[in-house]
């Protein structure tokens, strides 16, 4: 079927002859008994189609082999009914039909009452279900509707967040024609929000995604969005919202966002002072929503990545900068600067070449995948050696986004780096290291196991372990020296907890299969 509709997009279609299309197009989807009949009408319908035919497209819609094609035709006439369809189709959580329903029927209460009910959290709510919900809601609407709803305002909020989200397909924001006008009816209200260290996360998240995110990217009058930065910078500037970081107390959740916004409350408006060129910042989201830590890279205040790949989050900066990979060295160097949220093999990744010629640093060659947005050659791009240079020294050495946690996974790598003996004389090779995706206040250390590993010629395929440190409120320099100096004195796999690998090569080795695998 995708050869069906690629042929009829790609089809030379005269001015004299876009009404005999326009005809086929509503006689094979309104007839039509074969998918492929079907499937050309809607090709078509794409391209040509009209109001009178958003009742019968709705309609389609609502069988799965024809939901993508029948949403991008209601996309071209009528957003709100192709969110509408979209979200009938897929958003199949039970605590989303009730709200499902009353967008089908249009009823204005109910999608108030219900626009509230439902949860919001990462795990619950993706980026493309949150921008179809605002698309559907007609969210900057609503909140004219209801100027001085605080729960209404604070789950338009939300779900802007959420449409942004890095771990996401970063191209739903993108895709969100009212964005900009979400943005500004969410801004120019936020003072009418109580002051909660939940608010203030959700605020300082839109500044991110505004001051380095694909926020960036949408279609801004000039200076629009620059004002609402600095609206949101006097805001949480206040005495009321200035105090909510010291709040220590509360549950665990509470606790992980004010130490996350006494890291990061300023760091998106120290960006507007920032001049243009290269620019590297890294930018740790809400913990607490699990988004990622990324090393964003602007050009001339761009960011790269959602800019041309938008698959997904920049990579990390131990990937980017404690590893040096973004140095100009004197031979070129290819870099992997993003990859998909799936996987580089499902969706790909992007890469740049890098190299220095002369007084200057060359970014070219870049790579990325032909289905990418916007996927057109991408162009070279040179800067001053001497200011690359001090920009990315500058990045290496600033730490001020991280916790103790982190830090701590950062040193025990550095160590097991350096003496990599640690792990090898217990038939052990280093994995993964870094904070806790579920717990951010834990460290977690992986390595793989097999008889014969540490010499090189392991006996089979290796067992994925384990090991999470829990942060005992020392310094991180003393809990990696600890960490370090047990996997010198204790076998990890007595305290490593098997974590990948097969339940039968564990049993040959003699491990136990965890129930949770």
């Amino acid at each position: 079927m995708p050869l069906i509709r690629a042929a009829v997009v790609d089809l030379p279609l005269p001015d004299d002859q876009r009404e005999a299309a326009r005809a086929l197009g509503r006689h094979l989807t309104r007839t039509g008994t074969a998918q492929p009949a079907v499937t050309a009408g809607l090709a078509l319908l794409i391209r040509l189609g009209e109001p009178e035919d958003v009742p019968y497209l709705s309609v389609l819609g609502l069988f799965r082999e024809f939901t993508l094609q029948a949403v991008d035709a209601l996309d071209m006439m009528d957003r709100r009914r192709a969110a509408v369809v979209w979200l009938a189709v897929y958003a199949r959580r039970d605590e989303l039909r009730p709200l499902v329903r009353a967008l089908w029927a249009g009823d204005q209460q109910a999608i108030r009452s219900e626009l509230l009910a439902f949860p919001t959290g990462p795990r619950f709510l993706g980026a493309a279900t949150a921008r179809r919900i605002a698309e559907a809601a007609r969210l900057p609407d609503l909140l004219d509707q209801h100027p001085c709803d605080t729960a209404l305002l604070t789950r338009a909020a939300r779900l802007l967040v959420r449409t942004g989200g890095a771990r996401d397909d970063l191209t739903d924001l993108l895709a969100y024609r009212d964005a900009p006008t979400l943005y500004e009816s969410v801004i120019s209200r936020a003072g009418i929000l109580p002051p909660t260290v939940d608010n203030h996360a959700t605020l300082l998240s839109l500044a991110l995604n505004l001051s380095s995110g694909s926020g960036v990217l949408l279609d801004w009058p000039a200076g629009r969005r620059v004002t609402l930065l600095e609206s949101l910078a006097r805001l949480l500037n206040e005495p009321p919202w200035t105090s909510l970081p010291d709040t220590e107390a509360g549950e665990a959740d509470q606790r992980l966002r004010a130490g996350w916004i006494r890291r990061t409350g300023r760091r998106p408006f120290e960006l507007l002072a920032t001049p243009g060129g290269l620019s590297v910042e890294v930018v740790a989201g809400d913990p607490v929503d699990r988004e990622p830590v990324e090393t964003r890279i602007l050009l001339d205040g761009r960011p790269v990545v959602p800019a041309i790949f938008a698959r997904g989050p920049a990579n990390s900066p131990e990937f980017l900068l404690d590893d040096g990979r973004l140095r100009a060295g004197p031979e070129p160097s290819e870099v992997q600067l993003a990859e998909a949220y799936c996987t580089e093999g499902c969706c790909g990744a992007l890469y740049v070449t890098i190299r220095r010629d002369g007084d200057q640093v060359v970014w070219e060659n870049w790579r990325r995948p032909s289905s990418a947005p916007q996927a057109r050659e991408l162009a070279d791009y040179r800067f001053d050696a001497v200011a690359y240079d001090t920009e990315i020294a500058r990045a290496e050495a600033d730490r001020s986004w991280s916790w103790p946690a982190r830090t701590t996974a950062r040193l025990i790598k550095a160590g097991l780096v350096e003496r990599p003996d640690l792990l090898s004389r217990w038939d052990a090779k280093r994995g993964w290291i870094s904070s806790g995706f579920d717990d951010p206040d834990t460290t977690v250390v992986t390595f793989g196991y097999a008889p014969g590993l540490g010499s090189g010629q392991p006996d089979g395929l290796p067992l994925q372990f384990c090991w999470v440190v829990p942060d005992d409120g020392t310094p991180p320099e003393t809990q990696a020296a600890a960490a370090l100096r047990r996997l010198a004195e204790e076998d990890p796999k007595t305290y490593g907890q098997v974590c990948g690998g097969t339940r039968e090569r564990a049993e040959e080795l003699g491990f136990s299969w965890p129930d949770s695998a």
